[in-house]
């Protein structure tokens, strides 16, 4: 039986889960025992194998990833969690960790930063950057405080509109997220009702002002 830490990759791009995979086995020696390109996948995979560490994107084609993540916490909770995403930490770190995610890294980061992520929640640590821990620790984490409206929108729905606010379209939020151009209207629509905007303008305007201010 191999004594090696194993690891599972749950993303809806194979190149990338090749890659990821291909990474971590030369430079970490870990072993590979699963990919999964979706949730259903990802729970099939998990009843078979019982791996030390499941690497999650959150932009899947069938739900947002943080959904998987809440359920490897509760049904697999000794398996370690590391979030990897296109979005920036300042927009779902918190709610990763939250979900219950021991880390979380950007794809567009050095492939030094995922290893170093890696380790790090291998070893029973946190792996954010340093800006999200200090936000984090001075309780001043944006989007979850009591009574801030933007705490109302479910993660999908937080994914939309943190893209509203980076200023892509419809069509191009679908093509990003493997959805439907209804499916994002719907979203838009809900998210509209929940922050009680009634405009498509002023959804864009409240979502840029946000975007902004995250980004300090």
């Amino acid at each position: 039986m191999s004594l090696r830490k194993s690891f599972i990759v749950v993303d809806d791009h194979p190149l990338y889960r090749h890659g990821v995979v291909d990474l971590i086995v030369q430079e970490l020696h870990l072993e590979p025992v699963g990919e999964a390109g979706s949730i259903p996948d990802a729970m099939a995979l998990l009843q078979k194998v019982k791996p030390d560490l499941a690497i999650v994107d959150i932009s899947l084609q069938d739900k947002n990833g943080l959904e998987l993540v809440k359920i490897i916490r509760s049904e697999y909770p000794s398996v370690v969690v590391l979030v990897v995403s296109m979005h920036e930490e300042n927009l779902y770190g918190e709610r990763a960790l939250s979900a219950g995610a021991s880390g979380y890294v950007m794809k567009h980061e050095p492939p030094q930063n995922l290893l170093n992520a890696v380790r790090t929640v291998l070893e029973g640590r946190v792996a954010v950057s340093d800006n999200l821990r200090e936000r984090m620790l001075s309780g001043i984490v944006g989007g979850r405080h009591s009574g801030d409206p933007i705490s109302r929108l479910s993660d999908r729905e937080l994914e939309v509109f943190g893209l509203i606010g980076r200023g892509y379209g419809a069509a191009e939020i679908a093509e990003r997220l493997h959805l439907s151009v209804k499916t994002v209207n719907a979203y838009r629509d809900h998210i509209k009702e929940k922050l009680n905007i009634s405009t498509a303008a002023d959804l864009r305007r409240y979502a840029v002002e946000w975007i902004t201010e995250k980004d300090k």
